[in-house]
């Protein structure tokens, strides 16, 4: 019987319903992993004059900006999604419906100031972290922490990572995006609401590290363990094979010192991919505290693109997901 889940971070509601997995055209159509064209990668090492001036890069050895001997390269986006800011502080968007019984504004707007940068995960020509090293992972989501850090005065930083064009890359070559926004989006302050909510109710307790605590307890819906982190199949995955992972120890900000949990993110891509035969299409994202949130606790999403948002997901903001996360998790547990 397909049921009903909430998510307990986030209040979403998510459908289960297995059966729909066998109904025709229910099987995975995973598409041909875009290939780098060494050609044409304006990403690819020696081809840096094809971007926008760096703004960070990591040269072991050394070397002149904007050449190369780097191994992660940060540069603006050159179609940014936000403009920069002139020095002057944004003036607030009026809420619509706040002016009492006087003309609300109907259509309030303001210009979208912050920052997007696009950070280079390596070198050579990978498309996706699996093609890269455990240790060149590492090197990167340490550069992703440095970049959210450069951004701290931002009302919040999303850094979030797309694999395969129908994901929304645009490019082949492994990069993350990063966004630095003058506002705090309704999603993240939803959870914001949550947990401190949470931390209220229950006299000091942190929400996510509650729910760690009682799916290691269960082990049902847990997928790996190592030193620095979990990783597990959240109980209301929104989608097929949604991996969450989470540090062992709560910490708010992604960008504060502590485990990146690199290894255990790599070792999970190569688990997705023995078990569904090639890696498919992904979201990624790093969760972090927006500013001034004083309880919060910083996740990795990792969303595959296995089935197409519908009428129900886009008009209802409600959930389908055909595989139950208690049967994602056993599996990927028995691809180690």
């Amino acid at each position: 019987m397909p049921e009903l889940r909430i998510d307990p971070l986030t209040g979403l509601r998510t459908i289960v319903a297995s059966e729909r997995a066998r109904r025709p055209g229910g099987d995975w159509r995973i598409p041909e992993p875009a290939r780098v064209d060494p050609e044409s990668d304006p990403f690819l090492e020696g081809h840096e004059e094809r971007t926008p001036p760096e703004v960070f890069a990591l040269r072991p050895d050394g070397g002149p900006p904007d050449g190369p001997g780097w191994t992660v390269r940060v540069v603006p986006n050159l179609y940014p999604s936000l403009a920069a800011a002139d020095g002057e502080p944004p003036s607030p968007v009026a809420d619509p419906l706040a002016g009492g019984r006087g003309e609300p504004d109907l259509f309030p707007a303001r210009p979208a100031l912050g920052a997007n940068e696009v950070i280079v995960n390596g070198p050579g020509p990978a498309s996706s972290l699996l093609d890269l090293e455990p240790g060149q992972v590492e090197i990167a989501m340490d550069v992703w922490r440095e970049r959210m850090r450069t951004h701290k005065d931002a009302a919040y930083v999303h850094l979030s990572l797309n694999e395969g064009p129908e994901a929304g890359a645009s490019l082949p070559h492994t990069h993350a995006q990063l966004y630095a926004l003058s506002f705090v989006p309704a999603v993240i302050a939803r959870e914001r609401e949550r947990f401190t909510a949470y931390w209220d109710r229950t006299q000091g307790r942190n929400l996510l590290e509650d729910l760690l605590q009682e799916e290691v307890r269960r082990r049902e819906r847990v997928v790996a363990i190592d030193s620095e982190a979990v990783a597990l199949c959240p109980f209301a995955s929104r989608v097929p094979y949604q991996l969450q992972v989470i540090p062992r120890r709560p910490r708010g900000r992604f960008e504060a010192d502590g485990p990146l949990a690199s290894a255990l993110l790599h070792q999970l891509l190569g688990r997705l991919r023995t078990v569904l035969g090639r890696l498919p299409p992904l979201n990624l994202w790093v969760r972090t505290a927006p500013r001034g949130a004083e309880h919060f606790c910083w996740r990795i999403d990792l969303l595959p693109r296995l089935t197409q948002l519908a009428g129900l997901e886009m008009g209802t903001g409600v959930n389908l997901n055909v595989v139950a996360p208690e049967r994602a998790a056993e599996q990927l547990r028995d691809a180690a």
